[in-house]
């Protein structure tokens, strides 16, 4: 079993930044690909970055540039680091654990990730 959990959610301005942390405990999270989603009121989870264990990272169209996925093994912590934030960032934000029997290329598949924390609201007003 995996237990993640999210932190360092809040309400911030536009143009502020915030790091998101997911630790996890009961199994290492090393050799497994790791994503984010977000999902915004009346709005379906959305794919938002993923990092391999060999620290490839993946992200939405709308937040490169501005959010950087990274990953502590030593510290079985995953981050994402998001500056210059927007009004439609708004949203709970989750990470997951990629299963390990799935495609390279489902990293952006909710259905692709076994595990999930219970996520950190992220708000930003104009």
């Amino acid at each position: 079993q995996v237990q993640l959990a999210e932190s360092g959610g809040g309400l911030v301005q536009a143009g502020d930044s915030l790091r998101l942390s997911c630790a996890a405990s009961g199994r290492t999270l090393y050799t497994y690909t790791m994503g984010w989603f977000r999902q915004a009121p009346g709005k379906e989870r959305e794919f938002v970055a993923a990092i391999t264990a060999t620290a490839n990272t993946f992200y939405v169209d709308s937040v490169k540039g501005r959010f950087t996925i990274s990953r502590d093994n030593a510290k079985n912590t995953v981050y994402l680091l998001m500056n210059n934030l927007k009004p439609e960032d708004t949203a709970v934000y989750y990470c997951a654990r990629k299963k390990v029997i799935s495609s390279v290329h489902s990293y952006p598949e909710a259905g692709a990730y076994d595990y999930w924390g219970q996520g950190t609201q992220v708000t930003v007003s104009a």
